[in-house]
């Protein structure tokens, strides 16, 4: 059975097409990145007592 010209193409070595540089792709990657982290829980507040340190005898 001969082969069709569907399964030719399948079998051919794609072309290459103009893209997106791969800086443009990491810098969008990172952007996303960014916007969809949400923001960090804030630290836990001290009470307003200031733990001091002796010196060593």
């Amino acid at each position: 059975m001969p082969a069709t010209q569907s399964s030719r193409e399948s079998t051919a070595q794609p072309q290459s097409l103009p893209g997106v540089p791969m800086r443009d792709l990491l810098a969008a990657c990172a952007a996303a990145a960014a916007v969809s982290t949400p923001p960090r829980a804030p630290e836990p507040r001290r009470s307003g007592r200031v733990c001091e340190h002796r010196e060593a005898a």
